[in-house]
């Protein structure tokens, strides 16, 4: 995945997903078009710095706290989320996804139900 340093506001960047914490909506080794330094809305998949010190992270952002925004996983099985470590910043979210571009190219849908 691409570093957070490399995040850099009002510009795209390409990030591939790694792991399995938002199956069923991504998948390990898909390419994410992102919008670095874009305002998320509940809903919005995102790519986030994690404090679990695992780096930068694709998460769902749900909804909007005191202290950030809490972020979960779509995976009910898999990964780490808010519930670990809870709400992170708004500067710890870098960018917003705008659209898969490989291997399935699109917009991502909704949250699993």
């Amino acid at each position: 995945m691409t570093t957070a340093s490399r995040f850099q506001d009002g510009r795209w960047r390409l990030v591939r997903v790694v792991g399995d914490s938002m199956r069923p909506t991504l998948r390990p080794g898909d390419v994410l078009l992102v919008r670095s330094g874009a305002d998320p809305a509940p809903g919005d998949v995102v790519v986030a710095r994690l404090p679990d010190g695992r780096g930068p992270g694709v998460k769902r952002a749900v909804r909007r706290e005191p202290e950030g925004w809490w972020l979960e996983r779509d995976s009910v099985s898999a990964g780490t989320d808010s519930w670990t470590f809870g709400a992170v910043a708004d500067e710890a979210v870098l960018g917003v996804v705008r659209a898969r571009l490989w291997p399935r190219p699109g917009r991502l849908p909704g949250p699993p139900r």
